[in-house]
């Protein structure tokens, strides 16, 4: 089985990087800031959203952005997909919509020439590289369900057969935080399925007024194309290689912790506000995401700073806020915020 905890393993007895990863590592910092650039043709800031996005891809993780309607979380996600020349599959998450939609279905068809019906399975949209799947939380539990194989796993089953997805794979969802009237909130399991949770803001007002002239012009951008799918493969696995020094872990470890109510050394405040803490998948994802935000920056080690940049993408959907907690206004970013200023940290 693939999962996130077989592959952690990596992570605790990674080597020193040899020459040619130092080299690759070089390479993906520089290609990093060439992705950067050419999203910035089409994608006026949001800065914070491509970085979280593109870490999240060379994690092997998916993304779930959240955001109000005309923020571009669609523009977004097919302009990576043409920057990184992958497949790119939109699904639109509707109340009808059926499991078999997305991942496909079986279809009887008959040999002219001996009659014999025999069924034929046809692929459904999440057979790509890429998938959009354009508000998520429209549609019942039984197909949101649907994902729960292809986002772990990175594979579909119908009857007694088993395919494989096109490699590197992604699902990055989009969920509208407004308007929640007929809709499905995911389960919390699915959440955790998540490596990010990324929060798509308004622009300034500064990108507002570029915003604007450019989607009132006939401007139209020339996108080069930076990564390719073998790419960005040998680059997911030197993401695992990067070493990790021990108090990074422990950091990681105790800032996980500390958001589990109950649990011995937890802020007082955490016992009053949290219904139930982020669980050991948090640990790798700070981790894993802390190991490729190092790289994309041109490092080849792992800081507590950097597990400090990403704990707000990959803690706050796994933190349950009590009923109090709301009522004061008090959210899980909010939250995070006052463990990262309350949980120790060895200098690095």
């Amino acid at each position: 089985m693939r999962s996130m905890f077989d592959a952690s393993v990596q992570t605790h007895t990674s080597s020193d990087l040899g020459q040619s990863d130092v080299e690759s590592v070089r390479q993906l910092a520089q290609a990093y800031q060439t992705m950067c650039h050419e999203l910035g043709k089409a994608i006026v800031g949001q800065s914070d959203a491509v970085e979280q996005v593109l870490t999240a891809m060379f994690c092997q993780g998916h993304c779930l952005l959240v955001g109000v309607p005309g923020l571009a979380k669609t523009l977004l996600v097919k302009t990576i997909s043409d920057v990184l020349h992958l497949s790119f599959k939109r699904i639109q998450f509707t109340p009808d919509l059926m499991p078999s939609d997305i991942t496909g279905t079986e279809v009887i068809e008959e040999d002219r020439t001996s009659g014999r019906r025999v069924f034929r399975f046809v692929k459904g949209p999440i057979f790509a590289n890429m998938i959009l799947a354009d508000e998520i939380n429209r549609t019942p539990p039984k197909t949101q369900a649907a994902l729960l194989e292809a986002m772990q796993e990175h594979r579909v089953t119908s009857g007694e057969q088993t395919y494989e997805l096109p490699e590197p794979f992604f699902v990055l969802a989009t969920q509208n935080p407004i308007e929640q009237e007929g809709t499905y909130p995911l389960p919390e399991a699915q959440l955790d399925r998540f490596m990010f949770m990324t929060l798509i803001r308004y622009p300034t007002p500064a990108d507002e007024i570029l915003i604007m002239k450019q989607a009132s012009s006939g401007y139209s951008p020339q996108l080069s194309r930076i990564l390719d799918g073998p790419k960005i493969l040998q680059l997911q696995k030197i993401v695992r290689q990067v070493p990790v020094a021990e108090h990074v872990f422990v950091y990681a470890r105790d800032l996980v912790r500390a958001t589990r109510p109950s649990e011995a050394g937890t802020p007082s405040y955490i016992n009053d506000m949290v219904q139930w803490g982020a669980g050991p998948r948090a640990s790798i994802y700070l981790i894993l995401a802390g190991k490729a935000r190092a790289i994309l920056h041109g490092r080849v080690h792992v800081t507590t700073e950097d597990i400090q940049k990403v704990a707000h993408p990959v803690l706050r959907h796994r933190i349950l806020t009590t009923f109090s907690a709301e009522a004061a206004g008090m959210n899980s970013d909010k939250l995070i915020d006052r463990l990262l200023a309350d949980v120790p940290r060895q200098r690095d």
